[in-house]
């Protein structure tokens, strides 16, 4: 969502649990927030992070158009920006909060960059305030990215030192390097088979053998296709069916856990947490508050 407004007098103290970037287009004001105390004007750009609190007292008057951004689409982008690095969207969320640690920022792009937004801006306010999303999706995304593409290399970021993963090892969701190329008949039928039968006690060796190759051969030719080798895909199938269960039914989650395949309740809720970030039952817990 985007709105411009012209603001006159003095705005208390307030938190927006979204991503704020405000471009100030005329006028200048004095910001409070936890950078302190900064005069902002046309030209720079403040972004603050969800949940900061942020007051202002214009100079007489100031022209601002305010981005507002929900923090999953936040970091949905990081995501896929960062794609070559991260494993599933949890890390992401680690990633961004690591990355981006400013609380809020106040960016100064300088008159002509700020005015290259300025049709961008006016645009997604129109758009915005038109409705519509579902048409107007693509359109804003495109001016967003736009405008983004300015602003971001002004942001302060900290440093994030990151080990080498071994992401074909790893539990969570969708590989995240694509080749884009097609599916060896091998990698195929193996991802099949695991998904016809999740609750089975597969083995490298038993699947190996359904599709005539060693299993070194199978655990390249799979992660090459799919991103992760066939039993730590097997996991997360199991994960994403044992979330439906205990967001679906009633089963209890030693049920759940016995229904997508683990025997072990301990194993299951090691397999849940890894993937999902929280156990089992505080998964349920928070589903069934949201009802």
């Amino acid at each position: 969502m985007a709105r411009t407004r012209t603001i006159q007098r003095p705005v208390g103290p307030v938190a927006y649990d979204c991503v704020k970037v405000i471009i100030v287009r005329d006028g200048s004001a004095l910001l409070f927030s936890e950078f302190g105390q900064r005069i902002v004007t046309v030209g720079d750009v403040v972004v603050l992070n969800a949940n900061v609190l942020c007051g202002s007292e214009p100079e007489g008057h100031i022209t601002t158009t305010t981005i507002y951004l929900d923090t999953d689409y936040v970091i949905d982008q990081v995501f896929w920006q960062h794609a070559w690095l991260l494993r599933d969207r949890l890390d992401a969320q680690r990633f961004t909060e690591a990355v981006y640690s400013e609380p809020s920022q106040v960016l100064r792009l300088g008159e002509d960059r700020t005015g290259m937004l300025m049709p961008w801006l006016d645009e997604l306010v129109a758009r915005s305030i038109d409705g519509g999303f579902e048409h107007n999706f693509h359109r804003m995304q495109a001016l967003w990215f736009a405008i983004a593409d300015v602003v971001t290399p002004f942001i302060n970021v900290s440093p994030v030192r990151q080990s080498p993963t071994q992401r074909a090892h790893s539990r969570p969701t969708l590989p995240r390097c694509r080749r884009f190329a097609p599916v060896r008949d091998e990698a195929h039928e193996t991802r099949a088979t695991l998904a016809r039968d999740i609750a089975a006690n597969w083995t490298l060796g038993v699947l190996s053998a359904r599709v005539h190759l060693s299993p070194k051969q199978l655990s390249r030719v799979f992660t090459e296709t799919y991103g992760k080798t066939p039993l730590a895909y097997l996991t997360i199938l199991r994960v994403e069916e044992m979330a439906h269960l205990l967001r679906e039914t009633d089963l209890t989650i030693d049920a759940a856990s016995r229904v997508v395949g683990w025997a072990s309740r301990s194993r299951a809720n090691e397999a849940f947490q890894e993937c999902v970030g929280m156990t089992p039952s505080a998964y349920r817990r928070m589903h069934l508050a949201g009802k």
